[in-house]
């Protein structure tokens, strides 16, 4: 997608332990998929949050973004930075805002697309989707839209090469699970008068996976049956939007329910067995419930003389999660006479008001200002200041402050979820010295940032448009599993370590965005763009002392990386409009070196030497091309990563997720 070749877009996973690897989503400037939030048509998508987060950070999750297939996107607006101002908790990275077709006319539209591999070993991808629009009255339309689409699960023997001597005495890493997912809304839309829209949305997905044995840890678990379903979530959604365009202003205004029915199979809670399938018949269930709410003006006036525009708005957010059907990781797998409460709940609202003002005819400045209250934690103020000053017809600087935060999740706030480890995963300096637990903790403060950047761009000369930004962001309070013992649990006769999440104090991100893009003539255009990464870090301070053997551990301080992320990335394209109907476009990725961590991000410890494994760089060449028709139906093909740069995951280190081979596809839409 279009949003995967933006400056400071990548896909990863969801901690820098690459545990999950191939459970790949979408990261903006390092900040880690937590930290993007996801939206469509405007209105927010937290299904993933249903799924439960292991001590590193890591969830089993194929994140938010999966929910609307390609062909029935209008477009993907990406806002790359701290945007909490007007978008809440979760977006101290970036928004990603998918706005889906909804025509004004009578129209009918069926989508189909296949994608073959050339490796036997890589699953294929097909997928089929319609849309149907019919006016049924002067003010009075319908909306039905539903897809299938079906990503076969890699053999499990496709890592296998790692292995350079004997493939029966090694350990490699499970490969990409499948998926299948099945999709409909309807939407009927009512426009009362000339100025007011009132949209009416249900949706239903099933998205069900195709097991290929990942388990957490990496090696290939062999309980369920390769190619079987062991996950299924389930997402319902309810909406009323509006929309007005009056002779003042805008306003804009939705209310949501959403809820995800998350079942799988049961996971080993400890040990080498932890995030492993351990039943065929057993299964897990959460139940995430959200209500959310939204209403926002936006009027033209003036600040202190100045044209202006002003938005002011208001935000709910309800949140609700339900264990109850949970066994795996519930405290009562320690303590069989505890009785927690299995929901766990949140409430946040907010407030905000952001104006854009023209203060000179060179520059404009932009202030923000939102205050929060979150019954988990109390109340929090975002917001920040940007200016736009213009040097000349050509030239322009922007910069500017601005501050984000992220609530807990549901899951570390939760008195029933525990986390386990029989040893190898308690912190410094007890690792192989447990049982150790990691229990919710209800005073947990907020995750924030304070991102500051500034940039240039130009506009001008034979119709080149370039940008730069720099970008720096002191990312305070994230949340992770504690390193500082709160405890004992004493239970038939064994102490148990008791460890919280908490907040840890400083990281930073740091890095630089460019951009350029220009015609070649009446039939070309090239656009390029890159970012590199100077710092994604952050920073643990673990504690001293002695162990059940009597061994002592100094107290230390280790710095592990955000995420997974290459050190930088090119992106670069041509469109070539060959004739009229015919569109040409090579493309290519090339990433950096990514870094494996040389400290475990969950325990502190060092890194074993064989753990320690960095991704090299490397290219993916890309071909597409689009043929129009003159009937409305449109004939889309191509190749991608051309030269077969097939690289395998290794389990180990930053080789934590596979990048599929030479593939090709096709792909036909007709409109009528």
């Amino acid at each position: 997608m279009a949003w995967r070749l933006m400056p400071g877009v990548n896909l990863t996973g969801a901690s820098s332990t690459g545990q999950r690897g191939n459970q790949r989503q979408i990261d903006i400037r390092g900040m880690g998929p937590e930290n993007t939030l996801i939206l469509i048509d405007g209105k927010p998508v937290l299904s993933r949050t249903s799924v439960r987060m292991g001590r590193g950070g890591e969830r089993d999750t194929r994140g938010d973004s999966n929910w609307v297939p390609a062909e029935l996107i209008e477009r993907i607006e990406v806002i790359r930075g701290p945007a909490a101002a007007r978008y809440g908790s979760g977006a101290a990275g970036g928004v990603v805002n998918i706005i889906t077709k909804t025509p004004e006319d009578d129209l009918w539209q069926f989508g189909v697309h296949y994608n073959q591999p050339e490796s036997g070993l890589e699953g294929s991808t097909r997928r089929a989707n319609v849309l149907w629009e019919k006016r049924l009255a002067q003010n009075l339309s319908l909306r039905l839209t539903g897809n299938y689409n079906e990503s076969e699960a890699d053999d499990e023997s496709l890592n296998e090469a790692v292995c350079d001597d004997d493939a029966t005495t090694c350990s490699y890493s499970a490969p990409p699970e499948g998926v299948v997912n099945r999709d409909g809304t309807v939407r009927l839309r009512w426009t009362p008068t000339g100025s007011d829209t009132f949209d009416f949305d249900i949706g239903y997905s099933r998205q069900g996976n195709l097991f290929s044995g990942d388990n957490q840890l990496g090696s290939i678990n062999t309980v369920a049956e390769p190619g079987s379903e062991t996950n299924v979530v389930r997402r319902g959604t309810l909406a009323v939007t509006h929309s007005g365009d009056y002779s003042w202003g805008e306003l804009n205004s939705y209310v949501q329910y959403e809820n995800t029915n998350n079942k799988r199979l049961t996971e080993g809670a400890a040990g080498g067995g932890e995030g492993a399938i351990n039943s065929t018949d057993d299964y897990d269930r959460s139940i995430l419930d959200i209500v959310s709410g939204k209403s926002e003006a936006i009027v033209d006036s003036t600040v202190l003389g100045r044209e202006a525009k002003l938005t002011f708005g208001a935000e709910l957010r309800y949140e609700r999660l339900d264990l109850d059907g949970y066994n795996s990781f519930a405290s009562t797998a320690f303590d069989p006479d505890a009785d927690p409460d299995p929901v766990t709940t949140q409430n946040n609202v907010g407030f905000y008001a952001e104006a854009n003002i023209l203060w000179t005819d060179r520059l404009t400045l932009t202030p923000s200002l939102r205050m929060d209250y979150v019954d988990s934690f109390g109340t929090n103020l975002s917001g920040g200041l940007n200016a736009t000053f213009r040097l000349s017809e050509a030239w322009t600087i922007n910069g500017g402050v601005a501050r984000a935060f992220k609530s807990p999740n549901l899951y570390q706030l939760s008195e029933s979820y525990v986390y386990t480890t029989m040893g190898n995963g308690c912190p410094y300096p007890y690792t192989g010295d447990g049982p150790c637990y990691v229990l919710g903790n209800e005073d947990l403060d907020p995750e924030t940032s304070i991102n500051t950047e500034i940039g240039v761009a130009y506009s001008g000369l034979n119709g080149i448009n370039a940008t730069l930004t720099y970008f720096h962001n002191d990312y305070n309070d994230k949340i992770q599993s504690g390193t500082d013992q709160v405890g004992y649990i004493t239970y038939n006769g064994t102490d148990y370590r008791v460890y919280q999440w908490e907040n840890i104090p400083d990281s930073v991100v740091e890095g630089l965005e460019g951009s350029f893009s220009m015609p070649i003539g009446e039939t070309l255009a090239l656009t390029v763009n890159a970012t590199y990464m100077i710092k994604s870090e952050q920073t643990l301070d673990l504690p001293a002392g002695t162990d059940s053997s009597g061994v002592s551990y100094p107290a230390v301080t280790v710095d592990v990386p955000l995420s997974l992320v290459p050190e930088y990335t090119i992106n670069a394209q041509i469109d070539w409009q060959a004739t009229d109907r015919l569109t040409i476009t090579p493309s290519l990725t090339h990433y950096g070196e990514t870094e494996a961590s040389d400290y475990s991000s969950t325990t502190g410890y060092p890194e074993d030497d064989a753990d320690l494994t960095d991704r090299d760089p490397y290219t993916l060449v890309n071909l597409a091309a689009n043929y129009e028709f003159d009937n409305g139906v449109r004939l889309s093909g191509g190749v991608t990563n051309i030269f077969d740069e097939q690289i395998l995951r290794s389990g180990d280190g930053a080789e934590s997720y596979n990048e599929p081979g030479r593939a090709f596809y096709l792909g036909l839409n007709a409109s009528f």
